[in-house]
């Protein structure tokens, strides 16, 4: 039974394309994130009751269980990700968006009228598929299911330049006569595609593979409102496609590299790749009782968050230091570099639970010049994005990736779990320089312990 007409649901839909421009530009910023998401959130619920109301369903009681279903497994697991496996998270809610465009692609095809509905379910079953297995492949590598280094084999470049080949005239196939079977052939060279693509991607270059892949899966979206003559999908469809391709080249920009240098740089050697090689060459390693000295006597102390505060969970222990020591009349801020974490805005997010206000998180531009005027920069768990090679050291990994220049600061502190390098794979040599000074440890269980420290002098 259709309880609304047309032309109400125009308007519906247009209420909803809204509510999605809305939420990209509330989540262009963390102050206005959580309602911005809010904002999408709603505008994909008026999606939903739009198409149930407006339209006649078939096989109504299949698709309710299937819904519960869906949100009887999503409710669980987005309450218990941990924030550190947000990337993963994210890696998966976009290969499941890439598989379903496909598949309902898949199954339009033969309700396919004409050459330009035909090519649009070729190129939503094309790139659904690359998106799907890609993006199965960056969650293996993230929650280290498989090894996060590049993987390559011989003539990898020829094998990957040949299923793209047969993918083309696969789709040619498809295009020219509707066929089943060209389209299932091309569902799994798609697939293949995926997976030799990501494949030879490692290390830090993985979270903007992620956001490449969730573009993919906006233009798949964009495609089946095509197919199906949808025009809300064709404009969600855009903007996450464009939004996609904006925060992937700003991902890369923040590395310094380029997005083909990203996908293929493992075939000449220039993809970043975790390692566990740890070198034996001495430290100052110092106690929690020193660095709490080092704190307490500051006048300007810049926080560096990464990785490692995000594993250990200590951003509320961080935040009650900071707190501590602006107590004591020491000025205290972050410096928050693009991509540190596993995504843009992690550190931001993680900061945010602890209620440190936004205004003194800064973003790499503004606080760089200030490291010179900071008797202390606290690195918390970071490695790559502070590591001097990015400026020195032509040929490395991360050469030419903006850092933030924590070695200006008079005293720079570490916080590490151990020596091992970060997930680029390779030295930090700032470690060795005579003004750092490394502490050893769990980052929640370190910062607790200076914290009690500081609280003592």
């Amino acid at each position: 039974m259709i309880l609304l007409s047309p032309e109400w649901a125009a308007l519906l839909y247009l209420v909803a394309a809204v509510c999605f421009i809305l939420a990209l530009q509330g989540l262009g910023k963390p102050a206005s994130a959580r309602r911005g998401n809010l904002i999408g959130a709603a505008g994909a619920l008026v999606a939903v009751v739009t198409v149930f109301l407006s339209s006649k369903i078939d096989n109504l009681p299949w698709i309710l269980a299937t819904i519960v279903v869906g949100a009887a497994i999503a409710a669980p697991v987005s309450r218990r990700v941990k924030m550190t496996q947000m990337p993963q998270l994210v890696a998966l809610f976009n290969g499941v968006g890439g598989g379903a465009a496909a598949l309902v692609a898949l199954l339009e095809l033969s309700h396919s009228s004409s050459p330009w509905s035909a090519l649009a379910v070729a190129f939503t079953v094309l790139v659904g598929a690359v998106s799907f297995s890609g993006s199965c492949i960056t969650f293996a590598k993230l929650q280290e299911l498989m090894p996060t280094r590049p993987i390559v084999f011989p003539g990898q470049p020829v094998v990957l330049g040949l299923v793209l080949a047969g993918a083309l005239v696969s789709g040619g196939f498809v295009v020219a006569t509707g066929s089943f079977v060209a389209v299932l052939v091309l569902l799994a060279l798609g697939l293949a595609t995926g997976v030799l693509l990501v494949l030879p991607v490692g290390g830090a270059d993985v979270p903007i593979v992620i956001s490449l892949l969730n573009a993919f899966t906006g233009l798949t979206v964009a495609a089946s409102g095509l197919v199906l003559g949808n025009i809300l999908l064709l404009v969600a469809g855009t903007l996450v496609g464009a939004s996609g391709t904006i925060l992937t080249r700003a991902m890369a920009s923040a590395m310094g590299r380029s997005v083909t240098g990203i996908i293929f740089g493992a075939f000449k050697g220039g993809s970043t790749a975790g390692s566990t090689t740890v070198s034996d060459r001495p430290v100052r390693s110092s106690s929690a009782e020193d660095v709490a000295i080092l704190l307490g006597y500051a006048q300007r102390v810049i926080v560096v968050p990464g990785y490692g505060l995000a594993v250990a969970q200590a951003q509320h222990t961080m935040a009650e230091l900071a707190e501590t020591l602006e107590a004591k009349g020491i000025e205290v801020v972050y410096g928050i570099h693009p991509v540190a974490g596993r995504m843009p805005g992690h550190m931001n997010v993680l900061l945010a639970e602890a209620n440190v206000p936004y205004e003194k998180l800064l973003e790499m531009d503004e606080v760089n010049p200030q490291f010179k005027t900071a008797d202390v920069a606290l690195v918390v768990g970071a490695n790559d994005v502070v590591n001097p090679a990015a400026k020195t050291t032509p040929g490395s990994p991360i050469y030419g990736m903006p850092i933030l220049d924590v070695a200006a600061a008079r005293q720079v502190v570490f916080l590490k779990r151990s020596m091992r390098p970060g997930f680029a794979g390779i030295e930090n040599e700032l470690l060795y320089e005579p003004q750092t000074t490394l502490l050893f440890g769990d980052a929640k269980d370190s910062l607790a312990k200076v914290l009690t420290a500081v609280k003592n002098i």
